[in-house]
């Protein structure tokens, strides 16, 4: 009998969500075949204000127990896919993010915030129109969190919407939202909150626009890959074209 091939061997890597967060299915499309995503959530939190909920997971605290659950499936890295979760506390409030991941046993610590970063870099975008389904005022912490990063912000343009309403979203939402917020000084379009749908948006909207268009949970899949490294799965999308990787904290 001949021998049957087992599976390609995996190398596995941790995402630690927001509990109400819903597009696990569109993280996983962006993981080459040798790659396993583990996916866990924070503990809820029971606010129904999102400028009171963002702020409340900006607390490294939230990171402690999920993190350690990953880390016993040998992971190779930890990141926290919560956007306005990591920016909201401005940079300061996102190193101190990762360094509680690092003393939970990550050997790689990242968020998403620092993702949106490396990856608007990588496709050497320092202008910036940025478009989020958030309230003027998380939207204007995303604004300040990103100028202290090094980018021009020269449109913001916002959603308004609750926690509960984002599940809800439709990819037609997303593309008027980002027509609407283009901007002709842009060298990208930055899509925030990885509660938005994206992954099938990025391409035709890369070809009508004529410039990079980067999504959080797209930055995310990618940050995540190119410390073990491995490059993420996305036709046509510009940031997932990007070679250079890279194992060092951001």
């Amino acid at each position: 009998m001949d021998r049957i091939p087992g599976p390609e061997p995996q190398i596995g890597v941790g995402v630690v969500a927001s509990f109400d967060f819903t597009r696990d299915r569109e993280l996983w499309r962006w993981m080459p075949p040798d790659v396993t995503l583990y996916l866990t959530r924070t503990e809820p939190i029971a606010t129904s204000d999102p400028q009171e909920l963002v702020t409340e997971l900006n607390v490294p605290r939230y990171l402690a127990r999920p993190t350690k659950e990953l880390c016993m499936l040998d992971v190779r890295a930890v990141i926290y896919a919560c956007t306005a979760c990591s920016f909201v506390g401005g940079p300061e409030g996102e190193r101190a993010l990762r360094e509680k991941m690092l003393a939970c046993g990550a050997p790689v610590a990242l968020t998403t915030a620092a993702a949106m970063t490396q990856a608007l870099a990588a496709v050497d975008a320092r202008r910036v129109a940025v478009v989020h389904p958030y309230s003027a005022e998380v939207g204007e912490r995303l604004r300040a969190y990103l100028t202290k990063s090094g980018f021009h912000v020269v449109s913001l343009k916002g959603l308004d919407l609750s926690a509960a309403e984002l599940p809800h979203v439709t990819y037609d939402r997303v593309a008027d939202l980002v027509l609407a917020g283009d901007h002709p000084d842009a060298d990208a379009v930055f899509i925030s909150c990885t509660g938005l749908p994206t992954y099938d948006l990025i391409a035709p909207a890369e070809r009508h626009l004529g410039k990079p268009v980067i999504t959080a949970n797209q930055a995310t899949a990618w940050a995540l890959l190119r410390t073990i490294p491995r490059q993420a799965v996305g036709p046509h999308q510009h940031l997932t074209q990007q070679g250079g990787f890279a194992t060092d904290q951001p």
